[in-house]
């Protein structure tokens, strides 16, 4: 594929826009796809993209929906390709998954990653039996069945604590004003 010219000042713009966004991006594709090497191979495949379509970036639009746009696409893409793409992944779900995005940048003050920090400090103060199972679930992938399996409760234990992390969580990000 031949790369299109770039706008004057393109490369500056564009490093600009990804150390801005790159977090951001990063998020989104944890949230559509489960696998960490199949996420940093997304991030990449989305960068390249994004940096040979920069001519086509209109830049009275924000860049963040352009970006996850192509994400978005990959995604799907990855999905068809793998044969593996799980019932809940559908457009209108990514779809949903991005306008939460939007939500959040459109939100006075923080950036991401400032908002980021306030959920770390948030998880911080979750007992540790629910900052473990949130751990296993969320930071390393793994499916209620199991994360019972590693702590050696029942699935649905494991699930109960999950929703009631959750809560907690939903809770001390709305005190902090982020939610």
């Amino acid at each position: 594929m031949a790369l299109r010219p770039q706008p004057p000042g393109g490369r500056d713009i564009f490093e600009i826009l990804v150390r801005e966004h790159a977090d951001m991006l990063a998020a989104y594709l944890r949230g559509a796809v489960r696998d960490a090497a199949d996420v940093d191979d997304l991030f990449q495949e989305t960068m390249v993209i994004a940096w040979r379509r920069l001519a086509d970036y209109d830049r009275e639009r924000p860049f963040g929906p352009w970006l996850r746009g192509i994400a978005k696409n990959l995604v799907l893409a990855h999905y068809r390709k793998s044969a593996r793409a799980p019932k809940w992944c559908t457009p209108e779900v990514l779809d949903a998954l991005d306008r939460r995005f939007e939500v959040l940048s459109h939100q006075a003050g923080d950036s991401f990653r400032e908002r980021v920090g306030v959920l770390v400090t948030c998880i911080e103060k979750l007992s540790e039996r629910l900052r473990g199972v949130v751990e296993l679930v969320y930071g390393r992938g793994m499916s209620y069945a199991q994360a019972a399996e590693v702590v050696d409760e029942r699935e649905d234990a494991v699930r109960q604590r999950v929703q009631r992390a959750r809560r907690q969580l939903l809770e001390c990000l709305q005190s902090a004003g982020v939610v």
